[in-house]
């Protein structure tokens, strides 16, 4: 006689209002459970059972029997000398993902990740050095967001620090679009984390298709890579451009912001010194942007072991903003934080072994999920 395969608890962190809803009900319970569940997990950030006292008894012990919460396992931590801390958390079998707090005056923002490593090769990005091992599961986005909010705990006024998450860590989000947007839902659910839909955003290379899903789908802020204003020299820095050039791709981005009555797109600009930093570059992306309501900001070059580019100096960043501002297209440039702990944007390495996909030729469409 075959011994019976025990079931693994739930994740709980995985699973949007509906799902919820529908697993309390699978349990026999009313739907209010699970938005009072909800404001255990989301609101006060509890994650054990038995302390959610103003559930039902045998509710609890139902979810004790069945259910979990269960966040990534934090490997090591670091801090900034300007406060920036970044986690290295395990994806199990020897595989680790990073996450970034940026502590600003106004605001905290959370750099969370979406894949272990990625497959889009861009060139000026550590993590694209590393290849890609998996899709992260949509309990591991949101746990990432979950886990931060305990670490960090309250400021002074007893208000989260986290108040904007960006997907901008280890990974394409669009990529990895089967568990993105289920974790985007519970970002922006009022009963969730509660985020407004202007302070969460979702940074992409360029993955068209997803883009229109995306539109379809989840209400966020919507920040594309850009870094180069011809698709001769975008083909060469972000590769994912061969098969969605410029053009089309600014297309989806127009009809994304048609779609769900958003503000604008932020484009985002790495600054390499002598690649795409002299002001033709600056006033060919102005024939390109003009008009729309696009935004670029420009992030200094960050280093890592290996590279071959070099940060465009701080003057030629600074005349290409201008050059940008007199052509009537906003810009920004993003302040470096992090960088003594490799935390900076592009600088994200992990920890990627068993790399089952490493560049961008090699079955990219089987590292996107349907």
């Amino acid at each position: 006689m075959e011994t019976p395969v025990a079931t693994p608890p739930t994740n709980l962190l995985g699973l949007p209002r509906p799902e919820l809803e529908a697993f309390v009900g699978a349990l026999g319970n009313k739907p209010f459970r699970a938005r009072q569940l909800m404001g255990w997990l989301y609101k006060r950030g509890e994650g054990r059972f038995d302390a959610m006292t103003d559930l039902a008894r045998d509710f609890r012990a139902q979810l004790a029997e069945c259910a979990e919460v269960r966040t990534p396992q934090i490997m090591r931590e670091t801090t900034s000398a300007d406060g920036t801390r970044k986690w290295l958390l395990s994806a199990g079998v020897a595989q680790a993902f990073e996450m970034v707090f940026i502590p600003e005056a106004d605001r905290g923002t959370l750099c969370i990740s979406s894949q272990v490593g990625c497959a889009l090769d861009c060139a000026f990005c550590s993590t694209a050095q590393q290849g890609f091992n998996r899709n992260l599961t949509t309990a591991e986005i949101v746990g990432q967001v979950w886990l931060a909010n305990r670490e960090l705990g309250v400021d002074e006024q007893g208000h989260r620090r986290v108040t904007n998450v960006v997907l901008m860590g280890m990974g394409e989000p669009l990529a990895n679009f089967r568990n993105v947007v289920p974790a985007i839902r519970i970002l922006l659910d009022d009963l969730g984390f509660d985020i407004s839909r202007r302070r969460v955003t979702l940074s992409t290379s360029g993955l068209v298709p997803q883009i229109y899903r995306l539109a379809a789908e989840v209400n966020c802020a919507l920040a594309v890579s850009l870094h180069a204003p011809d698709d001769a020299l975008r083909d060469e820095l972000v590769p994912i451009n061969r098969r969605h050039p410029i053009a089309e791709l600014l297309e989806a981005c127009w009809h994304y912001i048609d779609e769900q009555n958003g503000r604008s797109i932020t484009f985002e600009y790495v600054m390499l010194d002598g690649v795409n930093d002299q002001p033709a570059h600056a006033r060919e992306l102005v024939k390109l942007l003009r008009g729309r309501p696009a935004k670029l900001n420009l992030i200094p070059f960050n280093p890592f072991p290996g590279t071959r580019f070099r940060r465009s100096p701080m003057a030629v960043i600074a005349r290409f903003r201008d050059e940008l501002i007199q052509g009537g297209v906003m810009a920004t440039i993003r302040r470096t934080r992090g960088d003594d702990i490799d935390a900076a944007c592009g600088q994200l390495a992990g920890q990627v072994n068993d790399r089952v996909r490493v560049r961008l030729g090699d079955k990219l469409a089987a590292a996107m999920a349907s």
